[in-house]
């Protein structure tokens, strides 16, 4: 029985590239470059800040601009959170079931607490998500468990009756240590390592309705 699903929010919950790829284009306007496309950025979104200047600037955390570009990053993020950024489509009708069958969900997600809530509360599920985790709400970020695991621990459900549901290898790696089932958002945007099919998930979906499909799967083995 699954009693609670949580969400990663980027690419999963949420397709939030367009606001993302605006904050790096705000960058490159400030230094006379032109802008990127949004494709090019788009499969590095999961991977936040550091993502995205690799994508869009070829820069990494070894560079000595890292640190600076990254708190940039972040602050021009923070002005353009919720512009064109949407719940993906048949989201809102997923959450409506869980709800509906009292199943409770969250988020866990590694952006950083600060800029994910108003993110959901853009979206007006501010008071309908039963728990919120962000990349520094725990010591450890995924893919350690320790998000995952702060999230069950609020809603007082155990691991293996909480789903997780994630669109970047990290997310199966820490449900994995955590205990818990795992099913890849094959929609979102999965970056440029190993196919999601090699990373270890209970399965892919190629819409949120796919999250449905499986808990009911799930039911009729368990009663069958």
């Amino acid at each position: 029985m699954i009693n609670a699903v949580l969400f990663d929010l980027d690419g999963t919950l949420a397709d939030t590239a367009p606001d993302m790829a605006r904050t790096v284009n705000e960058m490159c306007r400030s230094r006379g470059l032109p802008p990127v496309d949004e494709a090019k950025v788009r499969p590095h979104v999961s991977s936040g800040a550091r993502g995205m200047l690799r994508s869009a600037f070829d820069v990494t955390p070894d560079d000595a601009e890292y640190l600076s570009m990254r708190e940039e990053f972040l602050q021009v993020y923070e002005r353009n959170l919720c512009v064109d950024s949407r719940l993906f489509p048949g989201m809102p009708e997923l959450l409506s079931w869980l709800e509906a069958g009292g199943i409770a969900w969250g988020v866990v997600t590694n952006k950083y607490e600060r800029l994910a809530r108003p993110i959901i509360e853009c979206f007006g599920l501010g008071q309908r998500a039963a728990v919120v985790v962000g990349g520094d709400t725990c010591k450890r970020a995924k893919p350690f468990p320790d998000p995952l695991l702060h999230a069950i621990e609020i809603l007082g459900v155990p691991a293996e009756h909480a789903l997780y549901v994630g669109d970047d290898e990290r997310d199966v790696q820490a449900a994995r240590a955590a205990g818990m089932p795992v099913i890849v958002a094959g929609y979102g945007y999965l970056g440029d390592g190993p196919a999601p099919e090699l990373w270890g998930s209970d399965g892919i979906i190629v819409a949120p309705e796919g999250v449905q499909a499986w808990i009911e799967a799930r039911v009729s083995r368990e009663i069958a």
